[in-house]
């Protein structure tokens, strides 16, 4: 390691040659060669070996494949194992997870503005309309992805909107309705049926 910098340090700031670097330092010129061309200092790399799990991967494999919860155990049972049980047990626990189902509850995540879902809902009693009437007028129901902020629109049979963004926003909290401006839509929009948009 001292040799290597030694030997950059005289050929970099001394500007001496290579047959020199080799005398002073008792080194071979192919040594200070190698040590002038290398990116950083020497280290001792010891080659990859296998492992004794290699053998018997896909014999795991298919096992996994057919029974993806099967205990190391049983595996080393089925494929005849003669070995060590914890480098067996490791390569398992690496290899089981792509074979695996998918968690059926886990829970998705989205970003704030990404996805809201769309539901239409009908009121249970009259709402007033305008004029003296009442009705039941759909209300468009968003609730957010991120936040789950639950947001509602609606609108009377008929009405259009000047604007391309509904004007009002019905909030659903509770047994009440609260009034509330119009916020900037979300990216992608879903319901029930499809889940998505």
């Amino acid at each position: 390691m001292e040799d290597w910098a030694e030997i950059r340090r005289l050929h970099r700031c001394e500007e001496m040659p290579i047959r020199v670097i080799a005398r002073r330092l008792g080194v071979g010129r192919n040594t200070v060669r190698r040590a002038l061309a290398a990116e950083g200092p020497p280290r001792y790399q010891r080659p990859a070996k296998g492992s004794a799990v290699d053998q018997v991967e896909p014999e795991i494999r298919a096992l996994l494949a057919e029974w993806p919860t099967m205990p190391a155990p049983v595996i080393a049972e089925r494929i005849g194992w003669q070995r060590g049980m914890t480098v067996l047990k490791d390569r398992v626990r690496e290899l089981r997870p792509s074979f695996s189902p998918p968690d059926p509850v886990s829970r998705t995540m989205y970003q704030p503005g990404d996805l809201a879902q769309c539901d239409l809902w009908f009121p249970p009693a009259d709402v007033p309309l305008g004029f003296g009437q009442l009705g039941r007028p759909p209300v468009l129901v968003m609730v957010s992805g991120y936040s789950r902020v639950i947001n509602a629109v609606m609108s009377s049979p008929g009405q259009v909107s000047p604007d391309p963004e509904p004007e009002v926003v019905v909030a659903a909290g509770g047994d009440g309705f609260a009034v509330a401006s119009h916020a900037r839509g979300p990216s992608r929009l879903g319901n029930s049926r499809t889940g998505s948009g």
